[in-house]
C-alpha cells in the first residue's frame, strides 16, 4: 500500500528530501507521493521515513492503493534497478 499525503498538509518541506525514491513532490497545492514510487521504504528503512518527520501526522497509508510487502519489495528492487547505468 502506497502513503498518501492529506489537505492537512502545512507545506513544512520535511518530508520530500527524506524520501529515498523520490516519490515526493510538490503538487498544485500540498505534496504528493506518486504510488508508483512508493515503497513505504520498504528495502531502505524499516518505517516510511517521511511519516517519520511529519510534524501534522498527514501522511497515512493509501486504502485504495493496497501492495503487500513482497509487491514493495519487488518495486523497490525494480525502481533500484532502474537507477544502474
Amino acid at each position: 500500500m502506497a502513503l498518501l499525503i492529506t489537505d492537512d498538509c502545512i507545506n513544512c518541506d520535511v518530508c520530500e528530501p527524506e524520501c529515498p525514491n523520490e516519490a515526493i513532490y510538490m503538487g498544485a497545492e500540498i505534496y504528493e507521493i506518486d504510488p508508483d514510487k512508493c515503497t513505504e521504504c520498504v528495502g531502505h528503512f524499516a518505517e516510511p521515513q517521511c511519516q517519520q518527520v511529519c510534524p501534522v501526522s498527514c501522511i497515512p497509508f493509501n486504502p485504495a492503493w493496497r501492495e503487500s510487502e513482497a509487491e514493495l519489495r519487488a518495486k523497490y528492487e525494480r525502481l533500484q534497478a532502474a537507477l544502474k547505468p
